[in-house]
């Protein structure tokens, strides 16, 4: 096996069996909630789309910062499945279907959504930060940028792989989601970029708690047993290799 396939296979051999067996045993049924949000999004698109429907889209699922907090709020779950009107939608759909539904395998159903609706929150939340910092703070937006619609799905698709690639030990692909972030912020210096960056950061927020309540959970474990982490996890390798033996 060459150093670039043992490579690959450390870095995704994990993420790859799980999508593939659950895709194998259940097939579209793994991913419910994946396909209901294609749908939505390519829904929404079309209505938006319409000289009827862009009203209704806009009062329904669009954020911007000069919005009052609990409006932009009650507006953000929407939001995150109304794609960007100056983007090509299929662009959104396929970010949808394909990072949502390796996500919701991974992570299941509400955790998905918690994850995605965090990093929208934070990008939204950013946005009113930084106009209030003003332009020429080192995070901060123009006040123009308060009529700016936010990101729609693409905050939500970035803190979930950047999320879903730390969980699985994707590190090297995760990072290179944030150095793509970066470079997007460096190269094209706009709302939705830092919208991103400010995603980015609420997930990584969400890994170091899931990381030190994982080691909470391994401590309290390790506790009851009577030993160390090291004694108590060689016991129980040796336990296991005791009755394959048997």
């Amino acid at each position: 096996m060459s150093m670039l396939a043992r490579w690959a296979r450390a870095e995704w051999g994990t993420l790859y069996a799980t999508v593939r067996d659950s895709l194998v045993e259940r097939r579209l049924w793994a991913v419910p909630m994946t396909l209901g949000a294609v749908c939505l999004t390519a829904a929404l698109h079309v209505v938006q789309n319409q000289s009827w429907g862009f009203r209704f889209v806009q009062n329904a699922g669009a954020v911007r910062a000069e919005d009052p907090l609990w409006l932009a709020l009650a507006r953000t779950p929407l939001s995150l499945f109304v794609p960007a009107l100056d983007l090509p939608a299929w662009g959104a759909l396929a970010q949808v279907l394909l990072v949502f539904g390796i996500a919701e395998i991974c992570l299941g159903w509400w955790r998905t959504l918690l994850v995605a609706y965090a990093a929208t929150v934070a990008g939204t939340l950013y946005a009113r930060v930084g106009i209030a910092l003003g332009p020429h703070a080192p995070l901060g937006l123009p006040a123009s940028d308060a009529q700016v619609v936010d990101t729609g799905p693409s905050a939500a698709v970035v803190g979930l792989a950047v999320f879903v690639g730390w969980r699985y030990g994707a590190y090297v692909t995760a990072g290179a989601v944030v150095l793509a972030m970066v470079v997007e912020v460096l190269v094209k210096e706009n709302l939705a970029g830092k919208e991103h960056l400010a995603a980015i950061g609420a997930v990584l927020v969400l890994c170091a708690v899931a990381a030190w309540r994982r080691r909470q959970r391994r401590s309290g474990i390790c506790a009851g047993s009577g030993l160390p982490p090291s004694q108590s996890s060689n016991a129980r390798r040796g336990r296991d290799q005791r009755r394959s033996c048997r």
